[in-house]
């Protein structure tokens, strides 16, 4: 199992919907959550896109420098890049990063915000530039010249004369709800990404996208885009989540959901019917809540629970063929290292740290009264005093 975080470059805060507990997100704020993705065990981090947002490739492109090993899930557009510019600025990250570039394919969702970027497409015809520029794009960075003559893309011999360090190309990742979609994806991605949705519907798209990937000869890997609530206790974490939009009120959900809805996203459309704009039964199946689509887009659901019951709900969803998540939380940097210290022991990991040898301070604690280090509990011992 991998987990991958998020970081957070359209705001953070601790409430959802108000500027109460808000806080400036800076670069070294993002600086301060990359660390603690690098230095916790995280498997990398995704980087937002879209006009909310600060431009995830020049954000990523520094963020680099001060991390060794996390990896930067960052997108690809298009409609908005040509295949071309697109495959040097991956094989440019790739190399700078020695591998540590994964690409997030983002066809979009929102036609007012299109416009804004002079990409005036409907939504099917968005999803066939996004096969043909992929077309291109994995024929380049795998090191061929590339003539094509399509419907939206006319190439002449297209090449990339330094190629990215991963072979054939860095990981393409890709979250599309609509059968178009879900064809592409079939056809040219490695992982195909869902938002947290109820283990039925997630089921059926896995189901429906390992069909689709077996007629192309192909075999995907997939991922969920989920938040997450943890506390030491599950009271704890319903608390949490309740405490995050506690300052959410009827004008901020309705704003919110007019703005969704002029979205021609299946995705979209999928995470608002989970909640229809109401908080009376944001527990959508056994805890899975969509409080966070009230006002949120995109990515609108959370895990919430003691650490052994969320571990549980996501190996449900590894038995689906779920093995990675990119998880977030309120607010990102404390979250990150709250995820690692309660979830992580609960889970098959692929790459936790390891503690050096030489290095004697800690994990302990704080030292009690100036001379003794605090005894470790096991896990009897820790559940028994937090009953």
């Amino acid at each position: 199992m991998q987990l991958l975080w998020f970081i957070p470059t359209h705001g953070d805060g601790r409430y959802l919907g108000t500027a109460i507990g808000g806080r400036s997100v800076d670069f070294d704020y993002w600086r301060q959550i990359a660390s603690a993705v690098d230095h916790l065990g995280f498997t990398g981090a995704l980087l937002p896109t879209g006009r909310s947002c600060e431009d995830a490739w020049v954000l990523a492109s520094t963020l680099v420098t001060y991390t060794k090993k996390m990896r930067f899930l960052v997108a690809i557009r298009p409609g908005l890049m040509s295949p071309g510019v697109a495959a040097r600025m991956a094989a440019t990250f790739d190399r700078i990063s020695n591998g540590r570039l994964l690409i997030n394919i983002v066809t979009g969702g929102d036609p007012v915000e299109l416009a804004g970027d002079g990409l005036h497409l409907n939504h099917d015809d968005r999803y066939k530039l996004t096969d043909e520029f992929l077309t291109v794009w994995r024929q380049m960075t795998s090191g061929e010249t590339v003539d094509f003559q399509g419907e939206h893309l006319n190439i002449k011999e297209g090449k990339l004369l330094f190629r990215p360090v991963q072979k054939p190309y860095p990981p393409l990742w890709f979250g599309g709800s609509s059968p178009i979609a879900q064809r592409i994806a079939a056809k040219h991605v490695d992982v195909y990404l869902t938002w947290g949705e109820p283990l039925a519907q997630v089921a059926q798209k896995i189901r429906e996208v390992r069909r689709l990937a077996e007629e192309e000869g192909r075999t995907l890997r997939f991922g969920i885009r989920l938040h997450v609530i943890v506390r030491e206790t599950e009271s704890q974490a319903w608390d949490a989540a309740n405490d995050l939009i506690r300052y959410v009120d009827e004008e901020a959900i309705a704003t919110a959901q007019t703005a969704f809805a002029r979205m021609d996203s299946e995705g979209q459309r999928r995470m608002s019917q989970l909640h229809n704009s109401s908080r009376k039964a944001l527990e959508i199946s056994p805890n899975l809540w969509a409080g966070v689509g009230l006002v949120r887009g995109g990515a609108g659901t959370a895990l919430v629970g003691d650490p052994s019951t969320v571990a549980a709900r996501m190996l449900e969803y590894a038995d689906l063929g779920i093995d990675t998540f990119i998880f977030s939380g309120y607010p990102h940097l404390e979250e990150a290292y709250r995820v690692a210290e309660l979830l992580f022991p609960h889970l098959p990991l692929e790459n936790l740290p390891t503690v050096e040898q030489q290095m004697v301070l800690g994990p302990f604690g704080e030292v009690i009264g100036n001379q003794d280090f605090p005894k470790p509990q096991s896990k009897e011992q820790r559940t028994a005093t937090v009953d």
